[in-house]
């Protein structure tokens, strides 16, 4: 099941996709919430409703015809999550990234998955993003996917973790390099590089739908893993290109990890981190490699974004500049 939020009388809408159409859950069944928070909250009772009522759709015994889904401004497709962490799960962007600054890979990253918190106020779907100056300095996007909780737990086991998990989105972690590299030098991890704008969408795919892409698990460690294509393209052009089953850590074992001591609830997300080739941090470093003459690509202002994964669909992006153009460079207190 694809489930999709979309804007409908300004307001919040979930809806069932269906062959192009958007199904609104509360005209299909009344017992069935209007949006993701509440679907995600009572998700036992109320995801047989509706996949009994996709069957209806599929069946034709529907009356209801819903909307056109291109013809919508779509959502993220969680719009208000209770909290967003983003791991580091793929060995290749790791290794590929330090390789490329001439830093040696961690001997932690094989030890155990780890994760850093974003601004969950900041998340947005398809469309626009809207970037300050500074944001656009050495701008970059980074090609993820990202899973949702539907079920509340601490203490979670990674053999069980995979039930907790509700569905799967395409991510895009965008990331302003200059200011990240800035606050990193204090070692606290990046915040105003990163806390501006994390895009999800077009819709969040149940597990279900992507049993014919499972594939098998990384050697000695636990959890679903699916074969999904991925790729990002610039204006039309093809940037990159990696696997989902090449995460190194699944996302069984990031939720272990993340709710150790903790209480995981539903609308979490949990973003895998960067694929290798993902973002133009990786690339340029790996060009610059093979040739140092050779310019730095980096996204600007009118840029199209497109991310695209098998069986999530495809999320698209805008980069549009902030007609305010105060920059906090180079405070002077």
């Amino acid at each position: 099941m694809k489930l999709v939020s979309y804007v409908k009388e300004d307001n919040e809408q979930l809806a069932i996709l269906e062959n192009g159409r958007l199904y609104d859950t509360d005209e299909l069944h009344p017992s069935l919430p209007s949006n993701m928070k509440m679907f995600l909250d009572y998700w036992d009772d109320v995801l047989p409703r509706a996949q009994s009522a996709l069957k209806r759709i599929q069946e034709g015994s529907v009356e209801y015809k819903g909307v056109p889904f291109e013809d919508q401004e779509l959502m993220a497709p969680v719009p208000f999550p209770r909290s967003v962490r983003d791991g580091y799960a793929f060995r290749q962007h790791v290794a590929t990234a330090r390789r490329n600054r001439h830093a040696e890979m961690p001997p932690e990253f094989d030890q155990f998955p780890v994760f850093y918190f974003t601004n969950h106020n900041s998340v947005t779907g398809a469309g626009e993003i809207t970037c300050m100056p500074d944001h656009l300095i050495k701008l970059d996007f980074e090609l993820e996917c990202a899973i949702v909780i539907c079920r509340s737990g601490r203490n979670i086991r990674a053999k069980d973790a995979d039930k907790y998990i509700g569905g799967y989105m395409i991510m895009n972690d965008f990331s302003a390099r200059f200011l990240q590299a800035q606050e990193m030098k204090l070692h606290l991890g990046p915040a105003k590089g990163k806390d501006f704008a994390t895009a999800f969408g077009p819709y969040l795919v149940t597990r279900d739908e992507l049993e014919k892409y499972k594939a098998k698990s990384p050697a000695g460690h636990n959890g679903n893993a699916y074969s999904l294509s991925m790729k990002a393209f610039v204006n039309g052009i093809q940037v990159s290109e990696g696997n989902f089953k090449d995460m190194n850590w699944t996302f069984a074992e990031i939720i272990e990890r993340a709710s150790y001591g903790v209480q995981l609830s539903p609308g979490d997300v949990i973003g895998s981190g960067t694929v290798g080739t993902g973002c133009f941090l990786e690339i340029n470093g790996t060009n610059k490699l093979n040739d140092p003459t050779i310019a730095e690509q980096w996204l600007e202002s009118g840029d199209i974004v497109t991310l695209q994964i098998d069986g999530l669909g495809k999320l698209e992006n805008e980069i549009v500049e902030d007609p305010d153009h105060f920059s906090i460079l180079n405070q002077q207190h």
